[in-house]
């Protein structure tokens, strides 16, 4: 899979519809009672982000940004605004041997809860905790995978603790620009659709 650790102009991005997305199948019984089946066991999430042109400089960025990524062929990173921070997610817990660990966002409510892998975190934003002690050294962080990993093994029994900030690896769902001149110097791009990879 290609992708261009780059991410889509932020303050396009601040004006986009969208987020996560399930499949589940639905069918009605004749009794009015229905089943429902989860074709996805995590999210994906999907967005249009043509209600965040607000100028013709973004446009101009836009095009910049969709040519060198040559439609739906390169992937890069997408800030959404709407969940894009996590705090006090825990990792795991030490062993006292395994070194490496996943960023992951776990999201709860009620009895249901749903644990999302974080692959993209934000340069300079992770921050992590053993036992609830901040560690300032001894580790260090894949902005491309998110996996963190420790020079020396955490302890048995002790909880391992991460805030960061995060990107969702996407890419345009389309490979057909459709930019329509409202004035000079004005133009619109009225759909314009990004989806979640799956990595």
């Amino acid at each position: 899979m290609t992708f261009h650790e780059i991410r889509f102009p932020d303050d396009i991005a601040y004006g986009a519809t969208g987020g996560p997305e399930y499949l589940t199948t639905v069918v009605s019984m004749a009794s009015g009672h229905e089943q429902r089946n989860a074709n996805w066991s995590v999210a994906r999430g999907t967005w249009n982000v043509a209600s965040g042109l607000k100028n013709q400089m973004q446009l101009n960025a836009l095009i910049a940004f969709f040519r060198a990524r040559k439609g739906r062929a390169i992937g890069f990173r997408f800030k959404d605004w709407t969940d894009y921070k996590a705090l006090g997610q825990r990792l795991g817990t030490g062993d006292g041997s395994t070194k490496s660990f996943q960023l992951v966002k776990a999201y709860v409510s009620g009895a249901g809860n749903d644990v999302r892998t974080i692959t993209k975190p934000v340069q300079g934003t992770v921050a992590l905790y053993l036992g609830g002690v901040a560690q300032t050294t001894g580790w260090s962080v894949d902005t491309t995978t998110g996996i963190v990993m420790f020079a020396t093994a955490p302890a048995q029994n002790v909880a391992v603790i991460a805030d960061f900030e995060f990107d969702v690896p996407v890419r345009f769902d389309t490979d057909k620009m459709a930019a329509t001149i409202e004035q000079i110097n004005l133009h619109q791009w009225s759909d314009i659709p990004i989806i979640e990879i799956r990595v």
